[in-house]
């Protein structure tokens, strides 16, 4: 069950930080209070989360996911430029966490 709201704590981040942009600054009331809502959301799930997931898995997975997220839709539904660099920054951000899983052996 730790995963699923971990899974949902990214969930609910990447909607927020998407609603954030169309806040405007917090002068527009619908998507200021699914950003407020969704980022109390995201804590509270995760912190749920790391009731039995460490935190270096947990945090790694959430920041890391929710951020590829992040920029993968702001390229694809948001209009903000891609390209090889942004698309290389992506991959990064996944082996990351793929890498700091890992290292959770002890390897």
């Amino acid at each position: 069950m730790s995963w699923v709201m971990l899974a949902l704590a990214i969930a609910t981040e990447v909607v927020a930080t998407t609603s954030l942009k169309y806040s405007e600054g917090f002068t527009r009331l619908g998507p200021s209070l699914l950003t407020t809502v969704g980022y109390i959301a995201a804590f509270v799930l995760l912190s749920q989360a790391l009731k039995e997931v460490p935190v270096s898995t947990a945090y790694a997975i959430w920041s890391g996911v929710g951020t590829a997220t992040v920029a993968i839709i702001g390229i694809m539904f948001l209009g903000e430029p891609g390209g090889t660099l942004k698309t290389i920054g992506i991959v990064v951000i996944i082996a990351g966490v793929v890498l700091l899983n890992l290292g959770g052996n002890g390897h």
